[in-house]
């Protein structure tokens, strides 16, 4: 059983939120806790310069709002928001954060896959512990 799970929650695939949690309840420890954590990629700076930053525009207030949602109110779900590249940034805070289990998503591999590499195959090289991928 693990104490610690993470659970990347991309906004374009929230759907799949409730199964990662389904599985993240069978895997945890009695005393174990979950984190739900989206990573928002910073804008470009080139992009940036035409934007008026305003704080109604910054997502990070309503994207917490909805990961609380997510959590249902559990008490052992906390939720978080960051910046930066998903793939380096998840596997950086489960090592940051005691982290010993992350359930990530995936779609079958195609061929753009195999190429590119996909976030959670990102995830599953550089994480520092176990990697649960969820089809």
């Amino acid at each position: 059983m693990y104490k610690h799970i993470l659970i990347p929650v991309a906004l374009d695939h929230e759907g799949v939120v409730a199964n990662k949690i389904a599985a993240g309840r069978r895997l945890l420890a009695e005393d174990g806790r979950m984190t739900l954590l989206t990573v928002l990629e910073d804008i470009p700076g080139f992009v940036a310069e035409f934007v008026e930053s305003k704080p109604e525009n910054h997502l990070t207030a309503r994207i917490k709002d909805e990961l609380d949602r997510l959590a249902s109110g559990a008490d052992n779900i906390s939720t978080e928001v960051i910046t930066g590249k998903p793939g380096l940034k998840v596997a950086e805070f489960a090592r940051e954060n005691h982290v010993d289990l992350v359930i990530v998503g995936s779609h079958k591999p195609g061929v753009r896959d195999y190429l590119l590499g996909s976030t959670a195959s990102r995830i599953s090289r550089r994480a520092p512990c176990s990697v649960f991928i969820l089809r």
